[in-house]
């Protein structure tokens, strides 16, 4: 893959907001890459950054083992930018000395601005951040000025412009932190003198150039779920291989209602590309009978995902084989499933679930790319619409929102209160406003109630209704009361086996956005 015009290594010493980071940088059409902070300083030169952003962590820098800054990090000659645990151990590195803070700051905190200097030029003299440490900076390495104070960091922003090295204790990427986009936008394109030139259209011709470069004359097998990130990673293949692609649908058996359907007009009309439909609802749902742990339904349906596609890839291919599978896999799903230096959330089954013994390589064009970012090549591609701003669906469907052992019984009645509720939002205008709606069924929860003067005993319904810009931190949704009632009182009366219809006002952290 050619190199892009400007990259911004973000390294990451297991920071809860890095993918952010590079989010943020991304909004000013910078391309980022997040890399580990165990990555070796010549291969951080063999990468050319233009700059370099270093994270935020759980470490602080007396812990034994902690994360270290090597100063020959400092000597590349690139702008670097140093946030929270970052911050301190550029300090640190450099001669600057490091303190326990009293008071810690964790939360909205007021900074004083002593010096703009030219990280912190036109932000006023005090603004509100977000901070989360018990560690401070009491005085800057020689060569750096002090730009801002906090009541617990005597040195909560510093720079030497001399060597292009800056740094603050709070954390500008996050929404809580006023001005924390216009700091992030003056060191990328004022410190560091970069253009606004990464774009939809210039990750589309990259990503062409690599999968053929990867593919090459090969058959090339997807797996279109009917979301948004296979169809866009679907389109991006043909476009690079053209009728070298074969896509294959499976039908699971866990869709939402009239979803098969709404794939199979809806994606070849918008693409021409070939598509086949596989029939393998009684594979998913034996494999899945009795069992009620999220990871392994989780597990189960990626494996069986797989098998799936092999089966077909021999079916269509016979002795020419499909050497290649594409998925809609985006950074999020890597994210969540646990690498480097994050923790494991959940498995999704194109990451976590994948079998050891996996027979196809895999083609990932979307991996490094936000929802938002997804959303914005499907709408440069030409998709349609209907495709882009579909609502996310997870890869392993209703399987994982049917809280309980699956049944057909199960999904069906999930399927209908489901299909109520994306009717009422839809009619309602709230379509684009709610990120994701998921409908969830209690299948182990019974609660009684009384319809016709009849005592019941029904499952319950969640409705999850949220908010989000890239799944990595979402809020709940603020639908109107007349809403939510109109959605309950269709569900109750409509789905006779559902007698009760409950809202999760949870935000994502501390919650996941699906229930499993």
């Amino acid at each position: 893959m050619t190199l892009p015009r400007a990259r911004v290594l973000v390294i990451d010493f297991g920071a809860q907001y890095a993918q952010l980071i590079a989010r943020r940088v991304r909004e000013n059409r910078v391309y980022s890459e997040i890399i580990p902070y165990t990555t070796d300083v010549e291969a951080i030169r063999d990468l050319q950054p233009a700059a370099i952003i270093l994270t935020g962590g759980p470490a602080t820098v007396f812990d034994p083992g902690a994360p270290q800054v090597p100063p020959a990090l400092f000597e590349l000659g690139v702008p670097i930018l140093g946030i929270c645990y970052g911050f301190q151990a550029m300090a640190q590195a450099l001669g600057g000395q490091v303190e326990p803070c009293e008071p810690s700051e964790f939360g909205r905190t007021t900074a004083r601005v002593l010096d703009q200097g030219a990280l912190l030029v036109g932000l006023p003299a005090e603004f509100q951040v977000w901070m989360s440490h018990g560690v401070s900076v009491a005085a800057p390495p020689p060569g750096f000025r002090a730009l801002a104070t906090t009541d617990g960091s005597p040195v909560a922003a510093m720079e030497s412009p001399a060597r292009g090295l800056y740094g603050v204790q709070w954390h500008p990427e996050v929404l809580h932190s006023q001005y924390g986009r216009e700091l992030i936008a003056q060191f990328l394109h004022t410190i560091a003198g970069l253009g606004a030139d990464w774009t939809p259209a210039v990750f589309i011709d990259e990503a062409v150039e690599a999968i053929r470069a990867q593919v090459g004359h090969a058959q090339v097998l997807c797996g279109l779920s009917g979301g948004v990130d296979s169809a866009v990673a679907a389109a991006l293949v043909q476009r690079a291989v053209g009728d070298q692609l074969t896509c294959v649908f499976v039908d699971t058996g866990l869709m939402r209602k009239g979803e098969p359907e709404s794939v199979e007009q809806d994606f070849v009309e918008a693409t021409g590309a070939r598509l086949v439909v596989a029939d393998a609802v009684d594979d998913f749902l034996t494999k899945l009978d009795g069992v009620t742990e999220p990871e392994t339904k989780r597990k189960i349906i990626g494996a069986q995902f797989i098998r799936t596609f092999e089966t077909e890839a021999r079916r269509l291919a016979g002795e020419r084989g499909i050497g290649f599978l594409v998925q809609g896999t985006v950074y999020p799903d890597i994210v969540e499933s646990g690498t480097g230096t994050s923790a494991t959330i959940k498995s999704h089954h194109n990451v976590g679930g994948l079998p050891d013994d996996l027979s196809f390589d895999l083609v990932e064009p979307l991996r490094t790319l936000f929802k938002d970012e997804v959303r914005q090549v499907g709408e440069a591609l030409g998709l349609p619409e209907s495709i882009v701003w579909r609502h996310p669906f997870p890869g392993p469907g209703l399987g994982i929102r049917v809280v309980g052992a699956i049944t057909r019984e199960r999904l069906d009645i999930l399927r209908e209160a489901d299909a109520i509720a994306r009717e009422e939002l839809t009619a309602a205008g709230y379509d684009r406003t709610i990120w994701q709606f998921p409908v969830v069924l209690l299948a182990d929860v019974r609660s009684v109630g009384v319809q016709g003067d009849q005592r019941t005993y029904g499952y319950p319904i969640v409705l999850r209704p949220v908010t989000s810009e890239d799944a990595m931190t979402a809020d709940w949704g603020r639908l109107p009361y007349d809403l939510l009632e109109k959605i309950s009182t269709r569900i109750t009366n409509e789905v006779r086996e559902i007698n009760r219809v409950v809202l999760d006002i949870t935000s994502k952290p501390p919650a996941t956005i699906e229930w499993e």
